[in-house]
């Protein structure tokens, strides 16, 4: 009976042994860094230094050929130092270019509104407005709106008033300059005071009128 015991006890000190053994694998331990950089050196990479180019896909070029390292660069042509690409002055895109592509060694704009903006306001192409009395404006096919400010006449009175909805100041009361303080018309003569004839002189209003004394009316004192 104690001869049985003996050999069970064998059997399991050996089996944990036998499991534990085929549980651990090499993948449960990676490779040492050193391991790993000696099987990178195996790797084996073309150089094309001196013989071609290479672009971003992985295409090779030979010396001398043209070719675009990609759809929105411009071409280059394959040399011994490397690529040479072209670098030309492309255009300025339009301030109010609203579709902007760049499929091309220069970007390029393919949609500008159709309308102009003018004091928070849109205006079609062509159309004509007048944001004031004074001001006529037209929207250009370039998108920029183009103003014309009247240019008034000098009005021939010295109390011109600005009536609604008109651009110039008009003389209701007619042409007119000062004799003093005093306002008379032009054309006539004026008696201002009991001594004093004054008439506007002709096309200068802003000239004061030319006055000449006569006999005085007053009344005599006692």
């Amino acid at each position: 009976m104690a001869l049985h015991i003996h050999e069970a006890c064998i059997l399991l000190l050996v089996i944990p042994g036998l499991v534990t053994s085929a549980a651990i694998s090499n993948e449960d331990y990676p490779a040492d860094e050193g391991d790993q950089i000696s099987s990178n050196d195996n790797l084996i990479f073309d150089d094309y230094r001196g013989k071609g180019c290479v672009d971003d896909s992985g295409f090779v070029y030979k010396l001398g050929e043209r070719f675009f390292p990609g759809h929105s660069n411009c071409p280059c042509v394959c040399a011994l130092d490397g690529p040479v690409c072209d670098q030309p002055e492309c255009p300025k895109i339009h301030p109010k270019c609203t579709k902007v592509e760049h499929n091309g060694c220069c970007p390029e704009c393919k949609e500008v509104k159709n309308f102009c903006e003018y004091h928070g306001k849109n205006y079609k192409i062509l159309e004509e407005f007048k944001p004031s009395p004074c001001e006529w404006c037209r929207c250009e096919p370039s998108n920029e709106v183009h103003c014309v400010v009247a240019d008034c006449a000098v009005p021939e009175c010295v109390n011109p008033v600005y009536e609604p909805e008109q651009c110039c100041p008009v003389c209701k009361n007619g042409p007119n300059c000062f004799a003093g303080t005093t306002i008379i018309p032009a054309g006539i003569e004026v008696k201002v005071d009991e001594c004093n004839i004054c008439h506007c002189h002709n096309g200068d209003w802003w000239k004061p009128a030319q006055c000449s004394k006569r006999e005085c009316q007053g009344k005599q004192t006692v």
